[in-house]
């Protein structure tokens, strides 16, 4: 699907597919970390059941106020404990399909927030 984001000095994502999505012209495949003001990551995180805290803590040093979690195709909650680091830290988390989660990233960032998202392949 492609998106057409406000005009800011985030980044942002122009299109999204199975295989990953295009932030400001460039194509990132899936698992990513994508923050509005430091761009495109590769993520450890591999599948939905090979989640860890770890995979979660990775999050912690962008000091994001929210986390966008897109679980893949389908929303599917990761467990409360894997997300302590975040929680202890006071930062939320949200929980959505792939599509929902790069929409709502661009709405957040366009607006300034110190948003990020992180991206599970399709499964």
């Amino acid at each position: 699907m492609k998106l057409h984001p406000d005009a800011s000095n985030a980044f942002a994502i122009q299109s999204y597919d199975r295989n990953g999505v295009v932030v400001n012209g460039q194509i990132h495949s899936v698992p990513l970390i994508l923050c509005a003001v430091q761009g495109p990551q590769t993520w450890s995180a591999i599948s939905f059941d090979n989640l860890t805290q770890d995979s979660f803590d990775e999050l912690l040093p962008f000091q994001p106020e929210l986390v966008i979690f897109g679980s893949g195709e389908r929303i599917r909650f990761p467990s409360p404990r894997l997300l302590q680091g975040l929680i202890h830290k006071g930062i939320g988390v949200e929980t959505m399909d792939n599509g929902a989660a790069c929409r709502t990233f661009n709405v957040l960032a366009g607006e300034g927030r110190l948003v990020l998202m992180a991206l599970l392949p399709v499964a």
